[in-house]
């Protein structure tokens, strides 16, 4: 029974075995006597089905009680333990090469997770957003009931002392009810102010989108939409000057308005109140620190970080116009609002003397304005003109920076309303400043506004004068620097002195002509009205009746008409004016008999392009009582100018018959030819000189010791063509010449034992200069100021002040525009000009006479007295006060007159 008992037994061991397999069973290859209980590693088997916990305990316990007592089967399990084994390791293997295809499933899916995250993060931060916005409406709803309950509360309590007063308390916590915002109202505008606000931000990305779309698809045709977009934003703000400002205004309204309506739907007050919070928050951002809630606390903080950024752009623009417009002084380029002011177009060496001369002329009248425009910088241009060592006088001189070559730059500088304008020779070539003086004339006269001034204008070459009026009409009175200087070095070789007294004149410093209407004048003749005036010297009449015409030095029985004006010279405008006729003792002419005329021999040293006008002029018809010269003249001309034929013509005009003219230069004698003759000269109608040819160096002493120096009775040194755009290496040039010959002629002319001008000894080299000039003039063509203090000192030479003569014609004619034709005569080959008379000519050794007598003895001689110079002074005098003292004169004396042209 027992046997039978055990073997029902083993029999159900075994089945259950395979039912419930034991793990140290199936994790073990080899059989051993005490199987390990936990595998060494993990393995993979089938799952049993599930049974009750109870009994796979009990099995357990008889697995292994039947294990042990029956040893007999061990084999079979044995051998099925070893076929589960190999079961494991083929799935092993399986799963070892899987394994990097998990791995990479395990990273996608990481990242995957990630992006997934941070999507919950934003969102969860977007829904704690929104939900503390909910949860202020809620609370804001419950406030409103409370109150509601609290109003029906107090209502009850009202009811029951006084009825009627219970039901005017209702009706105005009824009205207070009404006046709360409704909650729609506020969400609506909550969210119109978070719909504005999100529209710009889905606009500029969707553009981006669009034009990444465009890039992406080759298309290479078209511009990328945000491209485009940029575009019409840089024209927008490049065309409309107020665009910036525009702009930053419309941000701020917008920023208020939203951040308005964002405040009125978080905040218990009416929509007005929060705007003004908003403006608030926006001026001043510390604004919102009494803000409470959390919402409010958003949108404030929000609308002060805007209101920053509104600052910040408004103080970029702020500083940015500010500097713009100081750049714009600093450079010239703000317009001037001025009237009857002096406009000068253009800058050179003469634009000194100019500022000078305007400065002493406006000096009467308390200062003026002159207003210069050069294609220079301001700063550069203001520097330069402080620089000049002379006292303004209460004249303001204002620089721009501009072409007068383009109206809106002449606009700039209110030309149309200046009362003169002057156009200055550029420094260079000659034909180029004439073109581009004639470019700017033709700009002035192409105002829209017209002139209300007239045009002086400063040419370089007399051909191009002719064009210059025809493009200009009656607005132009011009000034040929070349042919002026040019006139009046010969004026001053043949009479030593007068270029100091062309100064005085040309000058406003001391005496200069005027023109003035006197009514009560009219009816009188002109030697009455010669003595009229005693502080000033009638010269002319402008006679109404031909025109305006000026007429220099007329017939004492002219009577003045009514329009006439008096030309006078006076000290200033407003310093003269007529007397009474003043008792004058007849004054009797002194006939002198006058020597012959005799040729006279002149050395040109140099060459000019308008020498052929210094030979040959139109000859007028004589004046009736004709002074002849005592003899004919020897002449040397040193250097070339571009106008050297007009030099030629008018000393042909002015020298005797026989005269010599010597051209020394280092122009070759058959060029020297051609340039004459292409110049308009006619070197046969030459009357009263005979041209002689040298060529050579005027600053090479063996060249200027080939000439007979000592027997020229003037030599003329002109600023050569070749160095006349530098006027400082011009006038070196020039002194070197002049030192050269003065010391060549000390060397050839026996020392005089007497005492020499000036207070250098007689054995100095100066002093020896000094006795050569005294035996023949030497004028010198000076360019730069500078050199007018060594010339003066040493007395070696009756110098001219090129430049300094010519910027004072500018001026004169500036200032008054009918005093051109005067100084057009007086320089012409034909009328009257400025001559020095002996005192002989009008009176006796030791005689007294007055001025006036003086003039009235000159008046029968056809001449105009204006001045005088004693024999002991070293100036002349113009205009004499007390013109009615008699004084003592001697025969040794000389006197300025305006006379006709000998």
């Amino acid at each position: 029974m027992s046997v039978d008992s055990d073997a029902g037994t083993a029999s159900a061991s075994s089945s259950r075995d395979w039912y419930f397999p034991s793990p140290p069973f199936l994790h073990h290859q080899n059989i051993s006597n005490y199987p390990r209980r936990f595998p060494e590693t993990p393995r993979f088997s089938p799952v049993p089905e599930p049974s009750p916990p109870q009994r796979a305990f009990h099995h357990a316990g008889l697995r292994r009680r039947v294990g042990f007592a029956r040893r007999s089967d061990q084999p079979l399990r044995t051998d099925r333990r070893d076929d589960a084994i190999s079961v494991r390791k083929s799935e092993n293997s399986g799963e070892r090469a899987s394994a990097p295809k998990k791995a990479i499933g395990f990273l996608g899916q990481g990242l995957e997770f990630r992006a997934r995250w941070k999507m919950a993060v934003t969102v969860a931060v977007l829904i704690t957003v929104f939900s503390s916005l909910l949860y202020q409406n809620f609370s804001l709803h419950n406030q409103v009931n409370a109150l509601q309950e609290h109003i029906s509360e107090l209502e009850t309590s009202l009811l029951a002392c006084n009825l009627s007063e219970s039901i005017d308390s209702i009706n105005s916590f009824a009205g207070d009810t009404d006046d709360l915002p409704s909650k729609s109202l506020k969400r609506l505008a909550l969210f119109v102010s978070v719909t504005l606000l999100s529209i710009p931000i889905f606009a500029f990305k969707f553009i981006d989108y669009v034009s990444k779309q465009r890039s992406s698809e080759n298309i290479s045709e078209e511009v990328s939409l945000n491209k485009q977009l940029a575009y019409q934003v840089d024209v927008f703000l490049s065309v409309h000057p107020y665009a910036k400002p525009l702009g930053l205004l419309v941000a701020t309204l917008l920023l208020i308005c939203l951040g308005g309506l964002a405040l009125f739907g978080v905040k218990d007050d009416n929509l007005a109140e929060c705007l003004w919070l908003s403006w608030t928050y926006v001026a001043d951002s510390g604004n919102h620190a009494n803000s409470e809630q959390i919402g409010e606390r958003l949108v404030s903080v929000s609308i002060s970080f805007g209101g920053m950024l509104i600052f910040a752009m408004m103080l970029g623009l702020v500083s940015d116009a500010i500097s713009e417009k100081f750049d714009s002084l600093r450079k010239g380029r703000s317009e001037v609002v001025e009237q009857n002011h002096t406009l000068i177009l253009g800058w050179s060496d003469k634009l000194g003397s100019l500022l000078n001369q305007l400065a002493i002329a406006n000096e009467s009248l308390g200062g003026g304005m002159v207003v210069v425009m050069v294609e220079r910088d301001k700063e550069e241009m203001e520097l330069d003109i402080a620089k000049m060592e002379f006292d303004f006088k209460g004249t303001s001189v204002i620089c721009r920076s501009g072409s007068p070559l383009i109206l809106a730059d002449l606009k700039k500088v209110s030309v149309s309303k200046a009362r003169a304008i002057v156009i200055l020779a550029e420094d260079g070539n000659a034909d180029q400043s004439d073109a581009r003086a004639l470019r700017t004339v033709l700009s002035l006269t192409g105002v829209k506004e017209g002139l209300r001034g007239h045009i002086v204008v400063e040419l370089s070459d007399l051909d191009n004068e002719v064009l210059v009026k025809l493009v200009g009409g009656d607005l132009v009175e011009t000034v040929v620097a070349h042919d002026v200087i040019g006139r009046l070095m010969i004026q001053c070789a043949r009479q030593p002195g007068l270029a100091q007294i062309w100064e005085d004149i040309l000058g406003f410093e001391n005496c200069e002509f005027y023109i003035k209407r006197w009514p009560q004048l009219d009816g009188m003749h002109f030697e009455d009205a010669l003595i009229s005036f005693p502080d000033a010297i009638p010269c002319g009449v402008k006679v109404a009746s031909l025109g305006g015409k000026i007429i220099l030095n007329p017939e004492d029985s002219y009577v003045l008409e009514e329009g006439d004006e008096v030309l006078v010279i006076a000290e200033d405008d407003d310093t003269y004016a007529p007397a009474a006729l003043p008792m004058v003792k007849e004054a009797s002419f002194i006939h002198i008999t006058r020597p012959s005329r005799k040729p006279q021999k002149i050395l040109l040293c140099g060459w000019r392009r308008d020498i052929d006008d210094m030979i040959v002029v139109w000859r007028g018809s004589l004046p009736k009582d004709f002074i002849v010269p005592k003899k004919a003249e020897k002449i040397l001309l040193c250097g070339w100018r571009r106008d050297m034929e007009d030099i030629i013509m008018v000393l042909d005009a002015f020298l005797a018959h026989g005269s010599e003219l010597w051209m020394f230069n280092e122009v070759a004698e058959n060029e020297r030819e051609k340039k004459l003759i292409d110049g308009g000269l006619d070197i046969s109608r030459l009357e009263n000189i005979t041209l002689v040819n040298r060529e050579g160096n005027a600053v090479i002493r063996r060249h200027l010791e080939s000439l007979p120096l000592e027997s020229f009775d003037s030599i003329l040194i002109l600023a050569d063509e070749s160095v006349e755009d530098s006027a400082i290496q011009a006038d070196s040039r020039s002194l070197a010449t002049l030192l050269l010959i003065r010391d060549i002629q000390a060397k050839r002319m026996p020392m005089v034992t007497q005492v020499h001008r000036g207070s250098f000894s007689q054995g100095s080299w100066i002093g020896e200069m000094q006795q050569a000039s005294d035996k023949s003039v030497i004028i010198s063509e000076i360019l730069d100021p500078r050199t007018k203090n060594l010339l003066a000192m040493s007395k070696i030479s009756d110098y001219v002040l090129s430049n300094e003569l010519v910027s004072m014609a500018l001026a004169m004619v500036a200032e008054d525009r009918q005093i051109n034709n005067v100084l057009e005569e007086l320089f012409a080959e034909e009328g009257n000009e400025l001559q020095i008379r002996q005192a002989d000519l009008y009176l006796r050794e030791g005689e007294e006479l007055s001025f006036y007598e003086v003039n009235l003895r000159a008046r029968q001689r056809r001449e105009i007295v204006i001045g005088y110079r004693l024999a002991n002074a070293e100036r002349a005098v113009i205009n004499p006060p007390s013109k009615s003292n008699r004084q003592r004169w001697s025969v040794k004396d000389v006197f300025v007159v305006i006379a006709e042209k000998e």
